[in-house]
């Protein structure tokens, strides 16, 4: 299996090290030498990671960059006597059991139906964890176990939308501090139907890490609508979010009025429970399927 890959936004939240000290390091120092796709930007490893988090831990203990870089072998094969560190959140220097604390924390305020609580905590989430971390360690488990909670009937619809409000407004947060720039365009919209937007909502944050420039539409964008703003944007993909299942036959309607409106030649993919369902309808009409965490390189590589 291919090593996972990284674009350097994302490099740079996982490792704490900001892009331009990265490139500065690798200029100045050689401490990477990233590979590079075909279109030119670099990749990074996880233990290209796991070498910047090194380097920064021995830059914040007060070692210049340039004595740090002396020590390049050493850490090197510091990291080749162990497998590179896991990035599901339990390994990040202690994260993973505080991540697991606010989670129980929030979880423990919607019982009490305390909204305020539930922002504070998110707060302190946000204050402490890089963005992209805040993301993929506290605010998608805690929707999907707000979720799971209100499917199982331990959560009522009042305590899942009090805790779903507060996490939407620090994702929106998330996304008003991402980067904005990148030559790739995508604009994402949900279907027509559609009022479920978190997951689009997560798909334009961890996109504009990635260095893609994204165009958000959001929720219930009928599909004249999504084919003006493509007409006009030109962007070079389309994204699009499908949560509830409306059974096949709708699904399959929706999609192929929403794929008429937009250029033949113009990448679709499409995401969420409702696609998942509906794999083959997606197949037939030739939209990609978003389905594993690697898809996410596929769609802004």
């Amino acid at each position: 299996m291919a090593e996972r890959t990284y674009r350097i936004h994302i490099a740079a939240e996982l490792s704490g090290v900001r892009v331009e000290l990265i490139r500065a390091w690798e200029r100045r120092y050689g401490v990477l030498v990233p590979e590079r796709t075909p279109a030119g930007y670099r990749v990074y490893t996880d233990r290209d990671v796991a070498l910047l988090k090194r380097l920064k831990a021995l830059t914040d203990e007060g070692v210049a960059i340039s004595e740090a870089a002396k020590l390049l072998p050493q850490l090197m094969a510091e990291l080749a006597a162990g497998p590179p560190p896991a990035r599901d959140g339990k390994t990040h220097g202690g994260a993973g059991p505080q991540s697991g604390a606010w989670r129980a924390e929030v979880m423990a305020a919607a019982e009490a139906y305390d909204q305020p609580r539930v922002s504070r905590i998110l707060d302190q989430v946000l204050s402490a964890l890089p963005p992209l971390r805040a993301f993929e360690d506290v605010l998608v488990p805690v929707q999907h176990e707000v979720g799971e909670r209100w499917h199982a009937g331990t959560l009522s619809v009042a305590q899942e939308h009090l805790v779903t409000q507060v996490v939407r407004e620090r994702l929106v947060s998330l996304l008003h501090g991402a980067p904005e720039g990148g030559r790739k365009h995508a604009v994402l919209a949900c279907f027509p139907e559609e009022e479920h937007e978190m997951g689009l909502l997560g798909a334009a944050l961890r996109l504009r890490y990635a260095g893609v420039r994204v165009t958000l539409l959001g929720q219930r964008v009928p599909a004249d609508g999504l084919g003006e703003t493509v007409a006009r944007a030109r962007p070079d993909v389309v994204g699009l979010s499908a949560v509830t299942n409306r059974g096949a036959t709708v699904f399959e309607d929706v999609l192929r009025r929403l794929r008429e409106a937009l250029p033949k030649e113009l990448p679709v993919w499409v995401g969420g429970p409702a696609a998942q369902a509906h794999a083959d309808v997606c197949e037939r009409l030739g939209v990609r399927l978003f389905l594993r965490e690697d898809d996410w390189t596929r769609l802004s590589g």
